[in-house]
């Protein structure tokens, strides 16, 4: 089946700083403009055929798939990042070798890549319709509106759109709420609570481990003993009983001693 540019046999890409090929050179550079041209590498076809296989019970057009993209091989390796690519006739979804695609944006309007995500736009949108439970229906209009406000808010940014990622947008778009984002807001949420939690300076574990009213281990080994067993430089209790009694008995001592000064003293008397 002829594609939409017969004349474009080979083109030379690039592996850009994003981990996406860009193409730098192409057989037709009358109808082919190189400037921001992404191509879709084999790892990412494969990607994309796996997200539009739930879209097959939904009436997806496998012929649509075929026009939309110009498959190549690789013929040589150039260095640099740079690959040499040839065009071949191999269809993408039926061939067994690693294939690159370059999507057909001759004509960015109402050429066979614009069928293409027209088609797996509305398929996307019945499926969401009829998977989940919306108050509203969704619409295509609403979706093409949220995707042409990303673009728009990327480009603003100065991000090149690779076709790949306008592609995937639309094959995993779910609406607010229903999304993987809206999961991963939860759980960055959950993980914002464990945050919150008061930790422990590692000065402050460190008065922790070396505060004695904590230790409640050693005052058990020292409530273990048996009893009657002193504790080194320690007076026993009978010997503060007895020194005790001989203070007391001592004070007593000095005691009558000082009455016997105080008494007068008689003299004899005569006979």
């Amino acid at each position: 089946m002829a594609k939409g540019s017969p004349q474009l046999e080979w083109c030379v890409v690039r592996l850009g700083e994003d981990h996406n090929w860009w193409v730098d050179e192409v057989s037709d550079p009358v109808h082919w403009d190189v400037d921001g041209l992404s191509i879709i590498d084999p790892r990412q076809v494969d990607h994309i055929i796996e997200l539009i296989d739930p879209l097959r019970e939904y009436g997806f057009d496998s012929d649509l798939f075929e026009r939309a993209f110009i498959p190549f091989r690789i013929t040589k390796d150039l260095g640099k990042g740079k690959v040499r690519l040839a065009r071949t006739k191999q269809p993408l979804l039926e061939s067994e070798e690693k294939l690159f695609a370059l999507p057909d944006v001759i004509d960015e309007e109402n050429g066979p890549y614009a069928d293409f995500l027209d088609h797996i736009t509305r398929l996307r949108v019945k499926l969401i319709n009829e998977l989940l439970d919306l108050e509203e229906k969704l619409t295509v209009d609403e979706v093409e509106d949220q995707l042409r406000e990303s673009q728009n808010n990327d480009f603003i940014e100065g991000k090149a759109v690779h076709l790949f990622g306008e592609i995937t947008a639309i094959l995993d778009f779910m609406p607010a709420g229903h999304g993987e984002d809206d999961e991963e807001g939860d759980k960055g949420a959950a993980e914002d609570e464990e945050d919150d939690l008061p930790e422990v300076e590692e000065e402050d574990e460190e008065k922790l481990k070396n505060d004695s009213s904590l230790k409640w281990d050693e005052d058990d080994e020292e409530g273990d003993k048996e009893d009657g067993e002193a504790k080194p430089g320690a007076k026993g209790k009978a010997d503060d009983d007895d020194e005790d009694e001989d203070d007391e008995k001592k004070d007593k001592d000095e005691d009558d001693a000082e009455d016997e000064d105080e008494k007068p003293t008689r003299k004899r008397g005569r006979g």
